[in-house]
């Protein structure tokens, strides 16, 4: 399934305290019991359950107080009007519809599997499983129940909106009891907060949000583009994902609050000289470049009675004109005035975008992340997969919400721009892709926190004993440049590229981790991901360990389900890890490989 339902996730790694830890026997068992976890789920990542009655007409499927409403498929297929009253919000003042609304489910059950029902656990997993992979391997690690704490959120709201109706941020300060003076937090946070993790942030926005706005995006359900659309417009949330320059930024909010400067009401948005000089706002191409009627009068989203009683061959009698509009354009807010006139979702995606981000007094998301002030930072994502970065539109001649076309898609794909006929097309690609959802160009804002020396490894992402490591030291890094590694690559292999810096920043670590052909949607599924970051963490918290960050120089098996069967050497492949020991119910071969014994040697070798 190609639709996400994911599309930004972090997670906050807790110590209370990083104390001594042992190594048992035959486990993989350094004391993760001292661990605790906050994870924040991403875009669409959380149930949502219906908070009132609603009669469904013609069905016996109603929605009661507490029904799965995000996501029910058989609900969805079966009544999908009542649904969408349901999903809906009002596009002015994000208020529910007035006959069903729905609220955020909570605890680790909200985020584990959107809808553990029978449809999508067979033909649709991706869309149903989010962090359910990702707790198996804590509760497999050791971590215990009441460690993790999950805060779910009602994903279809903005920030401004989530705490004046839930008070969310004021619950979340809460569950991290930090009630305390502002002249503390960093203290604070370098005693309590051991890592941060941004895996597959999508940091200068994502083009498919765009895509969402004109044509519609469907997550994969079995909704019409212009249904998707209807709903994706009416989330105030969904422009917090719009791409938007690098060089452009609204005040620092941060600064003021440590400096206790006065807050303005309204912040400033403003570019840096870049901005104008350089072309596509830093991004590979234009993000939109639609056909506007040139026929004074012409509306491009006509009722359904007007295509009736209109030849709308009259288009062929003048040319349209085609407009381009940059990553800046588009956040801005110059995008959407420039078609207000041909399309009705525009005026309300500007009061939008203009009471819900710039006139908020206390954060605008559409201006450049900087490092956050936390003692560790690890920022993942794939990279190397075919991703959209640019769109056609045209009118349509159909009622709205039908009334775009997309006539074209430019890919980036291995350092190159492509059409979908397969052109090439001009433009500023990067040095590789992103994740198939995100850009490269968003994915890789964060090598800009790393300093002006860093440390690159190139490893295999399968277990190996270190034959094809490559390694660069002290590598040059300028401000506002991407790294690139002067390293092979075998075309049949998948590597882990990590970008590490311990120097820039006394008593701070930052790592950049780059997975090949890791898909967005699957990343916080990956093992491979999994095992890395078990790692750093069994490294963190190993009283003997001296580098500072974990080595590369080998992976082996680390869980029973990592131990498979070599048919050509009849035998448990890594032998000096697993062994062949047979468990009543194994079915083949594979499931009877299990780990030694005794892994304490093993582990040795990560600290």
């Amino acid at each position: 399934m190609r639709e996400s339902i994911s599309l930004i996730l972090f997670l906050l790694l807790i110590h209370g305290a990083l104390r001594s830890s042992s190594v048992t026997a035959g486990d993989f068992n350094g004391d993760y019991s001292k661990l605790s976890g906050i994870i924040i789920p991403g875009f669409a990542s959380t149930q949502l359950r219906a908070w009132s009655i609603l009669d469904c007409p013609y069905s016996p499927l109603d929605f009661n107080p507490l029904d799965l409403v995000w996501l029910d498929t058989t609900k969805l297929l079966s009544t999908v009007n009542c649904w969408l009253k349901c999903m809906l919000l009002d596009p002015y003042n994000q208020t529910d519809h007035p006959e069903c609304k729905s609220r955020p489910d909570s605890g680790l059950s909200a985020i584990t599997e959107l809808d553990p029902g029978y449809i999508t656990a067979e033909w649709n997993r991706p869309l149903s499983s989010v962090w359910k992979e990702w707790i198996k391997w804590c509760i497999e690690f050791g971590i215990e129940a009441n460690a993790i704490l999950a805060v779910p959120y009602d994903w279809r709201l903005s920030a401004s909106k989530l705490e004046e109706r839930d008070l969310y941020f004021h619950q979340l300060k809460c569950w991290l009891k930090l009630e305390i003076a502002p002249k503390k937090y960093i203290q604070w946070l370098d005693e309590h907060v051991h890592a941060y993790f941004a895996v597959g942030a999508p940091l200068l926005g994502a083009t498919e949000t765009v895509k969402g706005s004109l044509f519609g995006f469907t997550f994969g359900l079995p909704v019409s583009e212009g249904t998707a659309r209807l709903m994706f417009n009416s989330f105030g949330s969904s422009l917090w994902m719009m791409p938007f320059s690098k060089h452009c930024r609204a005040d620092d909010m941060y600064q003021k609050h440590f400096s206790h400067r006065s807050r303005s009401s309204h912040q400033t948005y403003q570019c840096d000289e870049q901005e104008f000089r350089q072309n596509y706002s830093g991004w590979p191409t234009n993000i939109i470049n639609i056909e506007i009627p040139s026929i004074p009068g012409m509306d491009a989203y006509p009722s359904a009675s007007e295509i009736a009683q209109t030849n709308l061959s009259n288009m062929e009698c003048g040319l349209p004109t085609q407009l381009s509009f940059s990553a800046r354009e588009i956040s801005d807010g110059t995008f959407f005035k420039a078609i207000e006139d041909y399309d009705p979702d525009s005026k309300r995606l500007l009061h939008q975008l203009q009471k819900l981000y710039h006139d908020d007094p206390v954060l605008n998301p559409l201006t450049p992340w900087d490092r956050p002030p936390l003692k560790n930072i690890f920022c993942i994502y794939g990279i190397d997969k075919k991703t959209e970065v640019g769109y056609f539109f045209a009118p349509s001649g159909k009622p709205y919400p039908d009334n775009w076309i997309m006539t074209d898609v430019i890919y980036e794909i291995e350092g190159s721009l492509v059409s979908r006929s397969g052109n090439l097309v001009e433009g500023n690609p990067g040095a590789t892709s992103g994740d198939e959802t995100v850009p490269y160009h968003s994915l890789s804002w964060c090598k800009n926190w790393l300093g002006p020396k860093v440390n690159i490894t190139r490893a295999p992402q399968s277990e190996h004993e270190g034959s094809d490591i490559q390694v660069e030291l002290n590598v040059q890094h300028h401000l506002d440049e991407d790294i690139v590694p002067n390293m092979t690559k075998s075309p049949r292999v998948k590597y882990i590229t990590y970008y590490e810096d311990s120097e820039s920043i006394p008593g701070r670590r930052t790592a950049v981790w780059e997975l090949d052909k890791a898909n967005h949607r699957n990343i916080v599924r990956s093992p491979v991901l999994m095992r890395e970051l078990w790692l750093q963490m069994w490294h963190d918290i190993h009283p003997d360990a001296k580098s500072k960050f974990v080595t590369k120089a080998k992976r082996g098996p680390l869980r029973h389900e990592d131990c498979y069967w070599d048919y050509g050497k009849a035998r448990c492949a890594w032998s000096n890890y697993c062994e062949y020991r047979y468990v009543f119910g194994d079915v083949h071969l594979g499931q009877s490989c299990r780990l030694r014994n005794s892994s304490a040697d093993m582990l040795s070798h990560y600290v």
